[in-house]
């Protein structure tokens, strides 16, 4: 599948080069064209609107004619005579005749002649006085202007060339590079790629341990219908606690996969931090005494700030359960909260197991525990921490971790405090 996307990036992005190319030359082509015969144009048309014929005779109108000696100037008469006005060229008459002949009135055209260039104009004859020889009865009708241009002609046809060698050459070039941005553009396609297998793996494995508990349990009830439901209390209690992790495991998959959609919105408003904190651990005093474990506060009251009061709350909570889980009895988990700057920085800091170094990078990835096995008892998901960054990351705050194995870990949580708004 990736070798048939690179494939098509590579060829789509050739194909935007050599547009590219392509257009930055026939705009360089056209106006080097443009800027070669708009001169001999101007010329020619100066010259033709401005000729009278006086007396037989033929004189410019104004007083100092633009005079370039590569345009010839012709009469056509209304039978389609012509004339040539530049009688110190006699011996090109007869060809000057065969290209006017070819020559409509209107804009200038390119005419080939006998392997010449020649640039043509004719415009029709405005004056009052039109018969150039009354004997002949001679009755002017056009001028027509035809200058030589063979070296302007030269001139494009060796860039054309140049530009089509260019495109032959530089195709190998546009090739590589389109293949190296497709390669480029790759390489987030292929990581997401994986990570999401990745993901879709452990979630399957994760949800497979607790249905087959469900399974398992609820099959070995059903062998023995004769027991009593107190008898089969610890089935129904297995079946309860693996329907609990399995329902907090589905609804952290949600989370998840709505911040990953973009779907996941914060509802900002003014919070009292402090508050979100006590309440919070206020929650797990009960496992203080049940697990023996000390659990210590000291939070700066009235710390505000513009939150998601309920993503604040699952913040906290999941850094509490953490710190709870991997205490063991005697130990102690505490809680500060003070304000820094502009800034709220609250940490949650345990006297438990630690984290290894080499797993520090990675206990914010989805799905990592450094125990799985322990973990899994304690009934964690490996989603928790995961959750906890996406939090803080969507309040444009940090999380730091500072742990030591044996001697316990610490969360470290800065929040940017906003301008909140008082309401009269």
């Amino acid at each position: 599948m990736f070798k048939r996307t690179l494939r098509r990036l590579t060829a789509l992005n050739s194909l935007v080069f050599l547009l590219i190319f392509i257009t930055f030359t026939s705009i360089i082509y056209g106006y080097l064209s443009f800027r070669l015969f708009d001169k001999v144009d101007e010329s020619m048309r100066l010259q033709a609107e401005t000729l009278r014929v006086l007396n037989g005779r033929a004189t410019q109108a104004i007083r100092r004619p633009v005079f370039d000696p590569r345009i010839f100037v012709m009469l056509r008469s209304d039978d389609g005579r012509i004339v040539n006005l530049t009688p110190f060229r006699t011996e090109e008459s007869s060809n000057l005749a065969a290209i006017a002949a070819r020559i409509d009135t209107g804009d200038p055209q390119t005419i080939e002649y006998e392997t010449h260039m020649y640039r043509g104009l004719s415009v029709p004859y405005k004056q009052q006085e039109r018969i150039l020889n009354p004997e002949e009865k001679f009755v002017v009708t056009e001028v027509i202007a035809v200058s030589i241009v063979d070296s302007e002609v030269g001139l494009l046809n060796n860039l054309l060339w140049i530009i089509i060698g260019g495109l032959v050459a530089g195709m190998l070039v546009i090739i590589l590079a389109g293949y190296l941005l497709a390669r480029r553009a790759m390489v987030p396609i292929e990581a997401a790629w994986e990570k999401q297998q990745q993901f879709v793996a452990d979630a399957s494995h994760e949800l497979r341990s607790p249905i087959t508990g469900i399974h398992s349990n609820a099959e070995l009830m059903l062998r023995h219908p004769e027991r009593t439901i107190e008898q089969e209390s610890y089935r129904i209690d297995n079946i309860m606690k693996e329907s609990t992790r399995m329902t907090k495991l589905i609804s952290s998959l949600l989370t998840l996969a709505r911040s990953d959609a973009n779907k996941a919105e914060l509802y900002l408003g003014p919070v009292n931090i402090s508050e979100v904190i006590e309440i919070a651990a206020e929650h797990f005093k009960p496992l203080e005494e049940l697990n023996k474990i000390t659990l210590t506060t000291s939070i700066q009251p009235d710390l505000t700030c513009m939150a998601d009061q309920e993503r604040l709350h699952q913040l906290i909570v999941i850094l509490l359960d953490n710190a709870f889980k991997y205490t063991p009895e005697g130990g102690q988990v505490s809680v500060t909260a003070v304000k820094a700057d502009k800034n709220i920085v609250f940490s949650v800091q345990d006297t438990g197991s630690g984290i290894a170094a080499e797993n520090l990078p990675r206990i914010f990835d989805r799905f990592f525990r450094g125990d799985k096995a322990r973990s899994r008892d304690k009934g964690g998901t490996g989603l928790g921490l995961a959750i906890a960054k996406w939090i803080v990351d969507k309040h444009r705050g940090k999380i730091e971790v500072r742990s030591e194995l044996g001697k316990g870990t610490q969360f470290i949580v800065t929040i940017p405090i906003a301008k909140v708004r008082k309401d009269n």
